[in-house]
């Protein structure tokens, strides 16, 4: 017979079905024995004789039967299944699960955060975990779609490099066979150059940061979602394209994923189209007019910081998104175009949203010599960016682009307490997979 999925039982009353999943729980009541099932669809209820008792939570199940309807006191409003179950006349184990270290059956999940990704085979299997990659996957596919809608082209960045994109010593070296590489800090190099292929281009790739640190909002490997535009009118596309793309992710959320936001209680960001504008020196400003903390003069924006400019967008503009524009040419790399009005800052910005950085972004150098000067002021040598200054060499627009963390819009979208939820296998400084 072929496979009935759980969210079909409602149009097949009176019907005989054949259910494959797992067994998600189970409730005896003497001889009757209730098992509900979860398949990728939903949860659907079984009702199972005695030959069930041998069942264990997260068995994975076959079983034949018959659909009926639910009696009126017994419907559960808050299933989509909740006015059916099957009556079961035959079950076939596919795998016996093993007894779980901890009750998978709650609502929510009440284990530690090393717990929940000690045992992350197990825990991604809670409806409460899996709905944080099903919103996540939603950010990835609209964000593609969006662009793809602005006729940009998705191409593939490597991740092994040969030189260190974003400068500093925080980058993870390679054995790559006699030759000297890293894993690349972003595609940033490769996003520009494909700039000279399609004008406009977009990847979703891995990027690695090894940052000696444990924060809740840092990983050392994160998705990145990366794209470039060239034939810049003025940077400031670059910030309407960025709002755009985060319109479109919310979009893609409300439309997708109501029932998992519900399990969060969560709501999409509140904000008034065009999210606002401030440059750095008039954030730090606002900041100190609101909170008495004198941060004028800093070269970037601290945790703290981030958070009051947030809550004062809120407060004044109704929107829990704000663009920080023109920060200094020292703490943006050698790509990153200076602002020909003020040679010690640069055409770039971050987007903030509920407190901390989503979106970092900006116009870069297209000129092959100031792009080379720029390359040697670093402390950088050009032979090891010689594939990269092809590109421009041989002529490119002016471009720019920005890139999304996929784990920082979700744990923010989510209300998440710790990035390392909103990543499906978390890497830091002391996890590949499980505690080193």
């Amino acid at each position: 017979m072929e496979r009935t999925l759980s969210e079909e039982t409602p149009e097949k009353i009176g019907k005989k079905v054949c259910l494959s999943g797992w067994v998600y729980n189970r409730r005896d009541h003497g001889k009757l024995i209730f098992i509900d099932l979860i398949d990728r669809t939903g949860i659907i209820q079984l009702v199972c004789g005695e030959d069930a008792a041998v069942l264990n939570v997260q068995d994975v199940i076959r079983v034949n039967g018959e659909v009926t309807e639910r009696g009126e006191k017994n419907i559960n409003p808050h299933l989509p299944t909740g006015k059916v179950e099957v009556k079961v006349s035959k079950i076939d184990v596919l795998a016996h699960s093993q007894e779980l270290p901890f009750d998978i059956t709650k609502e929510k999940l009440d284990v530690e955060l090393p717990t929940l990704l000690d045992y992350r085979p197990l825990t991604l299997r809670h409806p409460k975990v899996k709905a944080i990659f099903k919103v996540q996957e939603v950010i990835v596919s609209s964000f593609r779609q969006t662009l793809k809608g602005l006729d940009f082209t998705e191409f593939q960045a490597p991740t092994i490099v040969p030189s260190v994109t974003e400068g500093g010593a925080q980058v993870f070296p390679v054995e790559y066979y006699d030759k000297k590489a890293f894993l690349g800090q972003s595609p940033q190099l490769y996003k520009q150059i494909m700039v000279g292929v399609f004008e406009r281009d977009f990847t979703v790739t891995k990027a690695f940061r090894a940052e000696p640190s444990e924060t809740t909002r840092h990983l050392s490997e994160y998705v990145s979602l990366d794209c470039e535009m060239g034939f810049l009118e003025d940077w400031t596309d670059l910030l309407d394209l960025a709002e755009k793309v985060t319109l479109g992710i919310f979009k893609g959320i409300k439309e997708n994923c109501q029932e998992e936001m519900a399990l969060y209680s969560a709501t999409l960001p509140v904000y008034k189209t065009h999210f606002p504008r401030l440059k750095l020196q008039e954030a730090q400003e606002v900041i100190f007019k609101e909170t008495g903390r004198d941060v004028r003069g800093d070269p970037d924006l601290s945790p703290e910081d981030e958070k009051d400019i947030c809550e004062w967008a809120k407060k004044k503009h109704g929107s829990e998104m704000v663009f920080i524009t023109h920060f200094p040419t020292s703490k943006r790399p050698f790509y990153v175009h200076p602002d020909p009005d003020d040679s010690e800052l640069t055409l770039s910005f971050d987007l903030l949203g509920r407190g901390l950085e989503w979106v970092t972004g900006g116009q870069r150098i297209h000129e092959y010599d100031k792009l080379v000067s720029n390359i040697k002021k670093w402390g950088n040598d050009p032979k090891d960016f010689e594939l990269y200054l092809q590109a421009f060499k041989y002529g490119m627009p002016p471009h720019g682009g920005f890139a999304i963390g996929a784990e920082r819009v979700t744990m923010q979208t989510l209300g998440l307490a710790n990035i390392r939820e909103a990543s499906l296998f978390p890497r830091d400084m002391k996890r590949v997979d499980h505690h080193l």
